[in-house]
C-alpha cells in the first residue's frame, strides 16, 4: 500500500483524536468546578437560574433561590460558578464604579424636547392613523347609507 491512500485515514483518525480530547478536557474543567462550590458561592444553573450554596454533598447541592427557599438540584445541572462580585451585580443589581453608559428604561430621554420640556415642533411629520371612509373617498358621502341586519329596504 501507498502512503499516499492512507493519508485521509491518518488525517481523519488525528482529527478524531483532537476533538475527543477537546471535549474531555472541557467536561474535566466542567467537573472541577462543580467540586469546588463552597457553601456561600453564588451559581448558574444550566436552566439560567442563580442562587447560591448553602450545602454540597456527593451528588447533590442545596441552594437557597430566594430568602428562606430552598432547593435540592443535581451537580450536573450547575452550570457556572460564579465570583462574588459578578453575582452581586447580577441578582442584587450591585453596580461597581465604572465609566460605562447608562441606557435608559423608556425612550422619553431619547426624543428632542425644546426649554418648555415639550415635544419639538415638526411640521413634517407623518400621520400614521386611520382616515375616515369620507376623507378617503368624498363620492361615498353622497351615496345611501348602508342597511343594516335590522332594518330592511321593503315597505
Amino acid at each position: 500500500m501507498n502512503i499516499v491512500t492512507l493519508l485521509p485515514f491518518i488525517v481523519l483518525i488525528g482529527a478524531m483524536f483532537l476533538m475527543t480530547r477537546s471535549a474531555k478536557k472541557k467536561q474535566q474543567a466542567a467537573a472541577q468546578m462543580r467540586n469546588e462550590m463552597t457553601p456561600g458561592t453564588g451559581i448558574r444553573t444550566i436552566g439560567g437560574m442563580y442562587a447560591t450554596v448553602k450545602e454540597v454533598h456527593d451528588d447533590s447541592v442545596l441552594l437557597e433561590v430566594a430568602p428562606g427557599v430552598h432547593a435540592v438540584y443535581a451537580k450536573n445541572a450547575i452550570g457556572a460558578v460564579l465570583e462574588d462580585d459578578e453575582y452581586n451585580r447580577i441578582v442584587h443589581g450591585a453596580d461597581h464604579e465604572d465609566d460605562t453608559p447608562v441606557v435608559p428604561d423608556d425612550a422619553s430621554s431619547l426624543t428632542e424636547t425644546d426649554e418648555t420640556d415639550g415635544p419639538v415642533s415638526d411640521d413634517s411629520r407623518i400621520d400614521l392613523g386611520k382616515k375616515d371612509a369620507a376623507d378617503e373617498a368624498p363620492e361615498a358621502a353622497d351615496a345611501e347609507p348602508k342597511k343594516t341586519d335590522g332594518e330592511s329596504g321593503a315597505k
